[in-house]
């Protein structure tokens, strides 16, 4: 399995740094997220060609790093319409050139869930549904084009807010191109804390989607006063352990993703995850 994180993590920086603050540390891949990571090119809406991004994805080649997925998070229902087609277009251009990067995955959350509540207060979450219906089967057309994988991630709070949502929309828009970011902290309940309870929830979540998993995330959580808090690996109470070995059965290979990182705690984290593979 491929142990990788975001490429920020370790800062804003022009390329050529970045690439070699990344470099000899054990990554080994990427997500990258374009304007979050690089800050000398301007990477915005309509600027990417061929050439620019294979430029970038050599410099990242060049350091030994792959870049293993697009971080391109958009809100594909926000509730200005034309924000939002903005967002979806440069959804759609990163999926254009993703293999241009050298990747084939592009991935998303999917909006807050109550971004329609002060409009709708009973039809929110329906409305929001069909906004989401609407941008995920417009990308899924554009990825069908180029022949690359859309990365849904479900988030508790946010429109795919839990594993059933999840299949919903895999089902609703039959298109082999989506596939599942699984962040297992991210998508897992507060209330959820037992191992026993945690075991539960990923047994679902894997017969739920598990062969539509593309990419996962990794981290920790604790959870204070009816609120989760999420942190770095090995520092909480999820288990780990248990995750990674039932991901292997269900998805031998796939790249894991390490967040709540900082610069100087890649090496500590790395090593804990690699130590329970």
């Amino acid at each position: 399995m491929g142990i990788g994180t975001l490429a920020h993590t370790v800062g804003h920086l022009p390329l050529k740094e970045l690439t070699a603050k990344l470099s000899g540390r054990g990554i080994d891949f990427v997500q990258l997220a374009l304007s979050k990571a690089i800050s000398d090119y301007d990477l915005s809406l309509g600027k990417l060609s061929p050439a620019l991004a294979n430029h970038i994805g050599e410099q990242f080649h060049r350091a030994g790093v792959r870049i293993g997925v697009l971080g391109c998070y958009i809100n594909p229902i926000h509730p200005d319409p034309q924000q939002r087609r903005y967002e979806i277009d440069r959804f759609k251009e990163h999926l254009r050139y993703a293999r241009d990067f050298g990747t084939s995955i592009v991935a998303t959350e999917t909006g807050d869930l109550t971004t329609y509540l002060a409009e709708d207060a009973n039809g929110y979450e329906a409305k929001g549904w069909s906004i989401l219906k609407q941008t995920v089967e417009e990308l899924a057309e554009e990825a069908e084009r180029w022949g690359v994988h859309i990365g849904l991630e479900p988030v508790v709070t946010h429109t795919l807010s839990s594993t059933e949502k999840m299949a919903q929309i895999l089902a609703e828009v039959p298109s082999s191109t989506l596939g599942v970011v699984f962040d297992p902290v991210n998508l897992i309940p507060p209330t959820v804390v037992e191992p026993r309870d945690q075991e539960a929830f990923l047994d679902h979540a894997f017969a739920t989607f598990g062969s539509r998993i593309v990419l996962t995330h990794l981290k920790d959580y604790v959870v204070n006063n009816g609120r989760k808090n999420e942190i770095e690996s090995g520092k909480g109470i999820f288990e780990t352990a248990s995750f990674l070995a039932k991901l292997h059965s269900h998805k031998p290979g796939v790249d894991i993703s390490l967040e709540r990182l900082q610069d100087h705690t890649i090496e500590e984290t790395f090593s804990y995850v690699r130590s329970l593979l």
